[in-house]
C-alpha cells in the first residue's frame, strides 16, 4: 500500500510541475498591459511608424502618452505614463531615455 501512495504523490508532483510550466511567464510589462488594455483600440502599429509623428524624442513621447490618457480620462499617475512610454519606446521609437 505504501508503494502506491509514493507513486501517487510522485505522479501528482509531476502533474503540478507540468501545469506550472505551461502557465505564462509574466513577461508582460505594466506599460504593455496598460497600452493593450486602453490604447490599442484606436492605435495600430501604423500610428507609431508614420512620417509625421508628433513624438520626436523621449520628452515628447511622454507628453503624448500623458495627453492621450487625459483625453481618455484614464487617470494614470506619472509612473503609468512612463511605463507606457517605455513600452512604446522599446517597441517603436528607440529614443534615448531621459529621466524625468
Amino acid at each position: 500500500m505504501t508503494g502506491k501512495w509514493v507513486y501517487a504523490v510522485l505522479l501528482f508532483g509531476l502533474m503540478i510541475s507540468a501545469v506550472a510550466n505551461a502557465e505564462p511567464k509574466g513577461d508582460t510589462s505594466r506599460g504593455e498591459l496598460l497600452y493593450t488594455t486602453h490604447c490599442i483600440a484606436c492605435h495600430s502599429a501604423k500610428i507609431h511608424w508614420r512620417d509625421k509623428k508628433i513624438a520626436t524624442d523621449w520628452v515628447s513621447l511622454n507628453a503624448q502618452v500623458r495627453r492621450w490618457q487625459e483625453v481618455a480620462g484614464l487617470g494614470w499617475n506619472n509612473a503609468d505614463v512612463v511605463e507606457v512610454a517605455r513600452y512604446l519606446n522599446a517597441g517603436y521609437y528607440h529614443y534615448p531615455e531621459h529621466v524625468q
